[in-house]
């Protein structure tokens, strides 16, 4: 490769003719590449098109396109992480460019976290088909809401879609670009990666900027590529990523944060398209942590190994999805708050067949709306009781709740690892069941453990990587209704 930077493509030999010097790398791994000419016509198209790529783009372009001597990806996933606004988003546009005028691909999809995102990404693409003069290739162009695509005259399709638990369930796929992956939950993942198991040649390419545990619930599976990436021990894995040479926000120091060779080292567009005038702006405006991850691409990466203490396996949960159950009164009702002071409020009774069933009603940010609605709850006649744990941080609204005329019972540590004890019993016995809400199931699937003594736990807030509260709220609203029922806890 040659050095990093931006250049013109000529588009009779695919060779950049001029090039401004960015930073390399902190890490780069990527395996032996093999034939680049699938590379070299994408850039091609991508000059006839008016797009300039910046050469650290054209490197992760070329580990994308690479095959090997069978045909076949030389990479099966490709990473990257860069600061906002470098031109991370741009890399897929090639990308999806090549498999719709170039590979042997049938099926792509765009994943993004938010619908925007998707949607901007779609934009820019049919930018490029116009510029590059290809729109009689463009059969039809879908924008209904969900539905979002492109289909080839050929019969290729390009899906864009916004990430949840279901998303791409259904497709199956040949590409899958996974953008804004520092919030890529694993339900997301689940739901999108089988969708290449079916396909000869499949690939995944993951863009992100650095995860900030303080800030990103969902940072776990991007924190397990890169650890894999800076292993540089897969042979399918290519990792490409700009950061600072800090292993955490808080090393460092203010000098080297004024430093612009410090942010040189992070921003590969510095001089292209952010200016060292803005990010001294920024640096001024932000933070210090803020500007540490989001502009000199220092993470507070979750360790990907903590996973492994969960006390039932998410695939136990997701056996216990029944779309069709309905719960019915009387219901025990619990609200948990998270530090952030997001409201959980979760109800658990009984269903139409006798069995324990557990939902979430509500997960809002904010606390000012749980009043109103606990006293409706409560007035609608079906509800049978109301808790909160009383230490955590839902503890501060039980007195204007009752000034309010809500009645709200708590439980204390005890009781709380009880119901702890309860849920996982019921989860692991396959006697609950629930309705499969995206909350829940991420809080499940992010949740960790503390002690309370004796050999009990309960769920912990310090070391989860999401916010737990609609999983606090419904371990609380199961286990009184269960122990209610059994007459081992009080019930108004």
């Amino acid at each position: 490769m040659q050095p990093f930077g931006r250049g013109e493509v000529n588009a009779a030999e695919g060779q950049p003719m001029s090039v401004i010097e960015c930073a390399p790398p902190r890490y780069r791994s990527v395996p032996e590449l093999g034939d680049l000419s699938w590379h070299m016509e994408t850039l091609e198209l991508c000059g006839s098109a008016g797009l300039l790529l910046d050469r650290w783009q054209q490197d992760i372009l070329a580990a994308l396109l690479s095959r090997g001597a069978d045909g076949r990806w030389t990479c099966f996933e490709v990473g990257g992480a860069v600061p906002r606004q470098n031109g991370k988003g741009e890399v897929f546009g090639p990308r999806l460019l090549a498999g719709l005028f170039i590979t042997d691909e049938s099926f792509l999809m765009h994943s993004a976290h938010r619908t925007d995102t998707s949607l901007d990404a779609m934009r820019r693409l049919l930018d490029s088909i116009e510029a590059a003069d290809l729109n009689a290739k463009v059969k039809r162009v879908r924008n209904t809401n969900g539905q979002e695509g492109i289909e080839m005259m050929d019969g290729r399709r390009l899906r864009f879609r916004t990430r949840n638990k279901g998303g791409g369930r259904g497709f199956s796929a040949d590409f899958l670009g996974a953008d804004e992956c520092m919030d890529y939950p694993e339900f997301a993942h689940a739901a999108l990666l089988p969708t290449l198991s079916a396909r000869p040649n499949p690939q995944v390419l993951y863009m992100g900027s650095a995860v900030d545990q303080e800030t990103h619930d969902n940072g776990l599976v991007f924190a397990r590529l890169r650890r894999r990436g800076i292993a540089g021990d897969d042979p399918s894995l290519a990792w490409f990523e700009w950061s600072a040479a800090f292993d955490h926000p808080d090393e460092i120091e203010p000098e080297a944060a004024l430093d612009p060779g410090v942010w040189r080292q992070a921003n590969p567009a510095l001089g292209i398209r952010i200016t060292e005038e803005y990010v001294g702006n920024e640096q001024r405006s932000l933070d210090a942590r803020s500007f540490a991850v989001e502009r000199l691409g220092v993470g507070d990466w979750p360790d990907p190994d903590q996973d492994v203490a969960r006390p039932f396996t998410v695939d136990a949960w997701d056996s216990l999805l029944d779309e069709k159950s309905q719960l019915e009164p009387p219901v025990t009702v619990a609200f948990d708050v998270s530090p952030e002071r997001r409201t959980a409020i979760a109800a658990a009774g009984q269903n139409q067949n006798g069995d324990w069933h557990v939902e979430v009603h509500y997960h809002r940010q904010g606390t000012g709306w749980v009043a109103g609605v606990l006293e409706r709850m409560w007035e609608g006649g079906q509800v049978d009781a109301i808790y909160c744990d009383s230490v955590g941080p839902a503890s501060s609204l039980i007195v204007g709740l009752q000034e309010a005329g809500v009645r709200v019972e708590t439980v204390n540590s005890t009781e709380l690892g009880q119901c702890c004890g309860r849920l996982v019993d019921m989860v692991n016995d396959e006697t609950l069941r629930h309705l499969g809400s995206d909350e829940l199931r991420n809080a499940v699937i992010g949740a960790r453990t503390r002690p309370i003594g004796d050999g009990a736990w309960a769920w912990g807030r310090k070391h989860s990587t999401v916010d737990i509260s609609p999983l606090v709220a419904s371990t609380i609203a199961v286990g009184v209704a269960v122990g209610a029922a059994g007459g081992l806890m009080p019930i108004f």
